[in-house]
């Protein structure tokens, strides 16, 4: 496993000899959850020149961090990389073991385990998608992928391994292994090097397993928004303080409605809360989706006379919604787009309907 690793690794910027620091290790981690490694890889570089160390990172302000993320997605790994930095400066040096480190905010079991074994020669074997994909395979198991029983049962298996061959690069060969040759469809078994063993191939049925993962129920939603714009362009974003998904981020002000109500009722509410009480136009909804909600956003526009547009409050401020200097999500570019062509598209009906 190692010397198959060893020969055909994909070359990643945040590999390199180890041990590793540390600090690479949980940016690289952090960044790659959820995330495709190649744009993980494409941010990663920039990401460390402008927070070069553990300290510089926890010094940031954490609109700066979550702006770092963008183009990544699921920003709350970058409010929670913050304050685990924070947590770590505190404390006067990392914790060393997966225990300790699993004590940090924002490190699951699968993160503390892989910056123990790459950063400080740790046994505890990271499993993650991957790994449990091989295991499910070499062993023919056919439990869903995410179970705890398949969590296990791989972290069993990586322990065996690495009794057989005490180096932490074994586990990183594990990953590897899952991510580009045992993949989810189209495996290339006959380069793997634990084809001898995997009892999936010997069977013919490799992508039987493991089974698929238990899906959460879609859920739908509608959002009221508005989109308050100044004479130079400007429009008012306001952070989002609550919900685990949005917080930190600025958006145009927006409300979830529920089943009945009045989207330009909930909208007129939100402009006097943002002090702009001005007439609001409908315009044509925009769909947006955040892991397993699909939701529909009914955008109302409203234009800001020139004479006020010099005032802020905190927690709320002007700006170019092409160009933003503060974090925001992919859906102000949608609203962008959808407020933009308001002259021309044709506007939502106000019980949400396109």
């Amino acid at each position: 496993m190692i010397g198959w690793f060893r020969r055909g690794r994909r070359d990643l910027p945040w590999r390199g000899p180890i041990p590793r620091d540390p600090y690479s290790v949980v940016v690289s981690e952090v960044m790659a959850q959820q995330t495709q490694v190649q744009r993980a890889a494409a941010a990663y570089p920039a990401f460390l020149r402008r927070f070069p160390s553990i300290a510089a990172l926890a010094a940031a302000d954490v609109d700066e961090v979550v702006h770092a993320f963008a183009g990544l997605g699921y920003y709350r790994r970058a409010r929670l990389l913050h304050r685990a930095a924070r947590a770590i400066v505190a404390r006067g040096a990392w914790p060393t073991t997966a225990r300790e480190l699993a004590m940090l905010p924002g490190f699951g079991a699968y993160t503390a385990a892989a910056v123990a074994a790459l950063a400080f020669g740790g046994d505890e074997p990271p499993v993650d998608g991957n790994v449990a994909r091989v295991t499910a395979r070499v062993l023919a198991l056919a439990l869903p992928l995410g179970s705890p029983a398949l969590l296990r049962a791989g972290r069993a298996f990586a322990r065996d391994l690495h009794v057989g061959a005490p180096d932490p690069e074994l586990f990183e060969a594990l990953m590897e292994l899952g991510a580009t040759v045992c993949t989810p469809t189209s495996p290339r078994c006959d380069e793997c090097p634990l084809l001898p063993r995997c009892a999936a191939a010997a069977a013919g049925a490799a992508e039987a397993f493991p089974l698929p993962r238990t899906h959460r129920r879609r859920e739908r939603q509608r959002w009221a928004a508005v989109w308050l714009e100044r004479p130079d362009r400007t429009v008012l974003l306001r952070r989002v303080d609550e919900g685990p998904l949005l917080a930190g981020l600025w958006l145009p002000p927006f409300a979830v409605l529920a089943d009945r109500e009045d989207p330009e009722a909930a909208a007129r509410a939100l402009a006097r809360d943002a002090a702009w009480p001005v007439p609001l136009a409908p315009v044509a909804a925009v769909r947006h989706t955040i892991t397993h909600r699909d939701i529909q956003v009914l955008p109302f526009v409203g234009s800001v006379a020139a004479a006020r547009v010099g005032e802020d409050r905190a927690g709320w401020r002007w700006h170019d919604p092409d160009h933003p200097s503060v974090p925001s999500s992919t859906l102000l570019a949608k609203l962008a787009a959808a407020c933009g062509r308001r002259r021309a598209g044709s506007p939502h009906r106000a019980n949400g309907e396109e």
